[in-house]
């Protein structure tokens, strides 16, 4: 999958330019997958990615995870639980490199 095959989310466009689809950010470089496990911060998120890691000395898998900031554009608007695919961007602060570009599968509803 690359970049060019993903759609803008629908409904109105927002005022955020950091946008990748209505602001002038550009995606370019990695698409990840991962799950947001984090939403309290002002237009950022934190995406998990978990993964094994083979050890060649005991001849076994080790699990791993690596947590990435997200830039969390307000038409996308992705929240805790939601399956989100995130492009690599230019650094927006200094922690923050990615941004979601589409949500995969949104989050079981709370409380069902």
């Amino acid at each position: 999958m690359s970049y060019a095959d993903i759609e803008p989310p629908e409904g109105p466009p927002c005022d955020d330019e950091n946008c990748p689809f209505h602001g002038k950010l550009r995606i370019r470089g990695k698409l990840l997958e991962g799950v947001v496990v984090s939403d309290k911060m002002d237009r950022t998120v934190i995406v998990q990615r978990d993964y094994l890691h083979y050890v060649p000395k005991y001849m076994r898998y080790e699990r791993r995870r690596s947590r990435i900031p997200a830039h969390n554009p307000p038409c996308i608007n992705a929240r805790k639980g939601d399956r989100v695919l995130i492009g690599e961007c230019r650094p927006i602060s200094k922690t923050v490199a990615f941004c979601v570009v589409k949500i995969l599968e949104r989050a079981k509803e709370r409380g069902q």
